[in-house]
């Protein structure tokens, strides 16, 4: 499901769509903690539906054709340095700032450039429980509009890896190889790679966000969400010898963050 347009007079700045209510599958599995590995099932099923999703232009409701953006490594990379222009401000001093910012820059694109697979599938961008909602028993998805052609390890990487939502090394797992079985072509290896490196990009990129929402929107409610994205990104970084560079200059400059 994704919510249907009703009307629209999108000169004057109106849209009018389908409202899927408030149940989240996140207060659901807030609710229900013992059924995480229920919901993950049919949330894996989804995501395997949207990954073969073959349009890559359509028509709009103005009768105009969209072609969907590649997600070009040097927008990952651009993105990541939201850490550098949000975050740091906060922690380092302006000379140290210009250090770390220049050598965080050259590791974050060299880790982009370490991608194996190709930019060749829908990636919703923003694809965690917080934005699945319950729909008369069926799963809704909402938030589609950053939407780009990119790497399949990407949507997996921001469900799994979710900053919204503490979950076990153990469930990660399990979510893991249901997305794995289903897919019989996929070479697991280079798989494995890009979800780690996509995993860690992306959550350096939330620190900067969550920072920004709170110093520039006033939404401090994010910065709680933060320490726990620094033991996402220190739980991957560990996992592979190709972040040894990144792990040296975060334990240098955010001490007890990264062990």
């Amino acid at each position: 499901l994704a919510p249907n347009l009703y009307q629209e007079n999108y000169n004057k700045n109106f849209i009018e769509i389908e409202d899927f209510g408030d149940d989240t599958i996140f207060k659901i599995m807030i609710k229900n903690k013992n059924n995480k590995l229920f919901y993950f099932k049919k949330v894996i099923k989804i995501l395997n539906k949207i990954q073969n999703i073959k349009d890559k232009s359509i028509k709009n409701f103005k009768n105009k054709t969209f072609t969907i953006p590649k997600y070009k490594k040097e927008v990952l990379v651009k993105e990541a340095n939201l850490f550098c222009e949000w975050y740091l401000k906060k922690k380092l001093l302006k000379n140290d700032r210009n250090k770390f910012t220049k050598r965080f820059k050259k590791i974050t694109k060299s880790l982009s450039e370490n991608l194996k697979l190709k930019n060749n599938v829908f990636v919703h961008r923003d694809f965690h429980i917080s934005n699945l909602m319950l729909v008369k028993n069926k799963i809704g998805v909402i938030d589609s509009q950053d939407a780009l052609l990119g790497n399949r390890a990407y949507d997996v990487a921001s469900l799994i890896d979710d900053v919204r939502l503490k979950t076990s090394k153990s469930l990660k797992n399990k979510i893991y190889k249901l997305y794995i079985q289903k897919q019989k072509k996929l070479d697991k290896k280079k798989f494995k790679n890009d979800f780690e490196i996509l995993s860690v990009l992306r959550n350096l990129k939330i620190i900067g966000i969550f920072t920004r929402l709170a110093s520039r929107d006033g939404k401090k409610s994010y910065l709680k969400l933060i320490p726990y994205t620094w033991a996402l990104i220190n739980m991957r970084i560990n996992e592979n010898k190709i972040f040894k560079d990144l792990k040296n200059l975060l334990v240098q400059n955010f001490k007890g963050k990264i062990k």
